[in-house]
């Protein structure tokens, strides 16, 4: 069974996400913080990150930094969630190291497809 850790700090957004790939047949993890996001994906063996861009303390660029430089973790895709899908935007995650972004609020049947994609390596 394939492990994806969501990173998110709004408790509607992490529900939502966890319900549904849950559902789809994924163990999921989850964090509300940065902090707790790199401490908890050094405790499971994820296949993928769902990365919050916009965190409190330390955001999703600085995470994914922090994800990237670290051999344990800097093969696991990283896609980042994101409310602000401004033009430049994608371009900012994906040179930062992002496999790919979604733009929130999430679209059901489209997230589920994308999440299979990021799993595949295929996005």
């Amino acid at each position: 069974m394939e492990q994806i850790l969501v990173v998110e700090d709004n408790p509607m957004n992490m529900e939502l996400t966890v319900v549904l790939l849950e559902s789809w047949g994924y163990k999921v993890g989850q964090a509300v913080d940065g902090a707790q996001a790199l401490s908890e994906v050094k405790k499971g063996n994820y296949d993928l990150i769902l990365l919050d861009m916009q965190l409190p303390r330390m955001d999703g660029l600085e995470v994914l930094e922090h994800l990237k430089n670290d051999m344990e973790t800097a093969d696991i895709p990283v896609v980042a969630l994101t409310a602000h899908s401004m033009t430049g935007d994608g371009c900012k995650f994906l040179n930062a190291g992002c496999t790919g972004y979604i733009s929130k609020p999430i679209n059901v049947p489209e997230f589920k497809d994308q999440i299979a994609d990021y799993l595949k390596g295929s996005a």
